[in-house]
């Protein structure tokens, strides 16, 4: 069973986790097309972040971002190297929707990148149900991006 935790940014591990996350993302996005967002960013009052815990481990994490009503946007999620391939990418999504269910959220939609590094990320959001879609809130049109939303019934 998983243990949730609010913001917890100062964990050392989170901080680790984030830090890397922010890092190969940058690396992995062309100039102009990075839109991960470094810990100062995920501190702003649109977002709400959780880390995961499976028996005092960092398993991962996640934040959502208010967008307008009824409508969120996914940030950070990551999985802990720890518990990478293995399908538990899911237990991640399912954690956010469930959390914006509770915050009236109806629609989820979420920006990740059209490379390969980004191909798993890709193949989790289709697991989950998640449609490709046009860019939403401040995105563009942009051939380093793909974009995928999903309807959730609160």
């Amino acid at each position: 069973m998983l243990k949730s935790i609010e913001g917890n940014f100062e964990h050392p591990d989170v901080n680790e986790l984030l830090t890397k996350h922010f890092i190969e993302l940058r690396a992995a996005s062309p100039e102009g097309s990075a839109h991960v967002l470094d810990i100062p960013g995920l501190k702003v009052p649109s977002i709400k972040f959780w880390s995961l815990w499976e028996n005092n481990k960092l398993f991962g994490c996640g934040a959502l971002k208010f967008l307008e009503k009824g409508h969120g946007e996914f940030k950070s999620i990551r999985i802990h190297n720890d518990f990478r391939n293995k399908g538990n990418g899911i237990k991640v999504i399912t954690h956010l929707i469930d959390e914006a269910k509770k915050l009236e959220i109806s629609r989820l939609s979420i920006e990740t990148g059209a490379g390969k590094f980004f191909e798993p990320a890709r193949k989790l959001f289709k697991k989950c149900n998640f449609e490709p879609c046009k860019p939403f809130a401040h995105y563009k049109e942009d051939a380093n991006s793909i974009y995928f939303t999903k309807l959730i019934n609160n």
